[in-house]
This record gives structure tokens, C-alpha cells and sequence, in this order.
């Protein structure tokens, strides 16, 4: 089976490493255009082109797909089929017919469930116990196509969408594979969406980052794992805003007012929250300051814990 194979980041790389490793006929690479990054704002290649390179696959980056000549390039390279995984473009219908087979896709989602962006980081911050992967086959409206398989997997209570992202990505990879074996063989399953159950889902922004304690335990814990790498869940403390890391729930209560500080030692900084209940904030970072655990913040800047 020939395959093109669209993508951008590292999710996208660790699909491209395990087509790679299992020897399937990449004919190209087709990812995003360098864009500039760092302080020194340096043109860098994503981490698909990257690893294209490493292997000797051609790569491509149109700047346009819709003008036609992405397009015809798709019809020299004859792929059997295109393999998308987080490229960040919508393909338009007339390159979606080239190949034989279509075109699939490698989606973090349960769908039709969270289609969009930024669904594993959703799928935490919403409080989801269950998610996973889908491969589906593209269609002319984003995450709307024909599901071929999903698989799922539980989240953890305190697992950080980061740490979720690196999880589904290793899934993604190995049901790729599966998909496009039994896609080559003729067994491979192809099942509608039901699209009154389809849930959309948006980018993350530093919008949701402030934390607002009149909330449950839970939805604050999961706030804070949920924008974990970015953009960080934050908090008031002391006429500052500090980023907020880690926390843990109590089993604790208050009559204090949601935000006020009901505890402050070892354990580190008890919080009242909605319901009179209380977390405890384990680990922060001060404006200027290095990321640590509360206890050993609360060294240098005791705060008086009003009765």
C-alpha cells in the first residue's frame, strides 16, 4: 500500500515513526511550512519533517491546498491513500478523491465526541473518566467521516493532559497500523457517525487559566491537570497571581468563604471551594520565581491564616 502521509507535530510524528518502523510504502511527507520559534525567532521545521528527513522521504509544504497544485502533486505521487494526522489544514474534496482508498485520519477523540481542537485537554478538564482514539476516514466537514475503529482508555484522577497527550499519541500510532492493515486486506469496518451526539470542541486560551473557587473540588483539580503543559491554571494569592500546578482534594470543611485560605503548612495551601469543601495546593509557581512545592514556598513567605 502507497501512502501520503499528512502531519505536523509530535503526535503526528510517533504515527510517521511506526509506519516507518513497519516498512509501509511512504511515497511523501506533506507537513506545515517552517514557522519561527525561540527567542531568536529561528525558522524551525516541524517535528514530522524532521523525521521524514532523518529517513530520506521527500517532504513537501504548500503554503495552499485549495489552488489545485497540491492536488496535481497528490496525482504524480499515486498514493493508495492519504494518512492525516494533525496536519492542521482541512483537505479539500478534490484531493480527498485521488486515492483508492480515500483518505483516513487518526483523531484523540472518542468521536463523535469533541471534534475540533484541543480534545484531550478537554476531555480532562471536563471531568471525562473514559477517552481514546478513532481512525476514520475524512469527509468534506472536519471529524465528520465514517469511524473504522476507536479505542479507549481510562484517565487518571490527577494525569495531566500532557501526560494523556503522550498516552493517545502511542495509540493513535498502533491503531493506525491496524487500520491501514485491514484497510489493505478488505476487512477494515466502516461505520456512520451519529451526528446528534457530536460535541464540538475549542482551542485552549489563557481565558480559562484563573481559577474561580466558588467551583467543586473536583472541577478545580481538574482545571488545574487539564491546562497542564499550557496555559496553566492560576490563583490570587497574596495581591499576586501565581500559576497553580498540583493539588490534591481533603477531606475537610470550612464555613469560610470560597478562595480564602483555610490552612497554610507542610501539606501546603488549603483552599475553601464550593460546598464548603477544601483542596489543598501542593505545588506553584510565584511571579519571577521557579516552579516548587507549596510547603517549601511557604518557607520564605508565611501566610497568615486568618480564623
Amino acid at each position: 500500500m502507497r501512502i501520503v502521509f499528512m502531519g505536523t507535530p509530535d503526535f503526528a510524528a510517533v504515527s510517521l515513526k511506526k509506519l516507518i518502523d513497519e516498512k509501509y510504502d511512504i511515497a511523501a511527507v506533506f507537513t506545515q511550512p517552517d514557522k519561527p520559534s525561540g527567542r531568536g525567532m529561528k525558522l524551525t521545521p516541524s517535528p514530522v519533517k524532521e523525521l521524514a528527513l532523518q529517513n530520506g522521504i521527500p517532504v513537501y509544504q504548500p503554503t495552499k491546498l485549495r489552488d489545485g497544485s497540491a492536488t496535481e502533486l497528490i496525482k504524480q505521487l499515486s498514493p493508495d491513500i492519504l494518512v492525516v494526522v494533525a496536519y492542521g489544514r482541512i483537505l479539500p474534496d478534490d484531493m480527498l478523491a485521488v486515492p483508492k482508498y480515500g483518505a483516513i485520519n487518526v483523531h484523540a477523540s472518542l468521536l463523535p465526541k469533541y471534534r475540533g481542537a484541543a480534545p484531550i485537554q478537554w476531555a480532562v478538564l471536563n471531568g471525562d473518566r473514559i477517552t481514546g482514539v478513532t481512525t476514520m476516514y475524512l469527509a468534506s466537514e472536519m471529524d465528520t467521516g465514517d469511524i473504522i475503529y476507536t479505542a479507549e482508555t481510562e484517565i487518571g484522577e490527577f494525569e495531566t493532559s500532557g501526560e494523556l497527550f503522550d498516552r493517545l499519541m502511542v495509540m493513535g500510532a498502533e491503531l493506525l497500523d491496524k487500520t491501514l492493515r485491514d484497510i489493505d486486506s478488505g476487512r477494515a469496518p466502516r461505520t456512520a457517525q451519529d451526528h446528534s451526539k457530536a460535541s464540538y470542541v475549542k482551542m485552549l486560551d489563557k481565558s480559562l487559566s484563573p481559577i474561580d473557587w466558588n467551583n467543586s473540588p473536583r472541577h478545580i483539580i481538574k482545571q488545574i491537570y487539564g491546562l497542564r503543559p499550557w496555559p496553566v491554571a492560576t490563583m490570587e494569592l497574596d495581591g499576586s497571581v501565581f500559576k497553580v500546578y498540583c493539588a490534591q482534594y481533603t477531606e475537610n470543611t470550612t464555613e469560610k468563604a470560597p478562595g480564602s485560605v483555610v490552612s497554610a503548612g507542610k501539606a501546603g495551601i488549603e483552599i475553601a471551594c464550593a460546598d464548603g469543601k477544601t483542596v489543598v495546593i501542593t505545588e506553584l509557581q510565584a511571579p519571577g520565581k521557579k516552579r516548587m512545592r507549596a510547603a517549601d514556598y511557604l518557607l520564605g513567605h508565611p501566610i497568615k491564616v486568618e480564623d
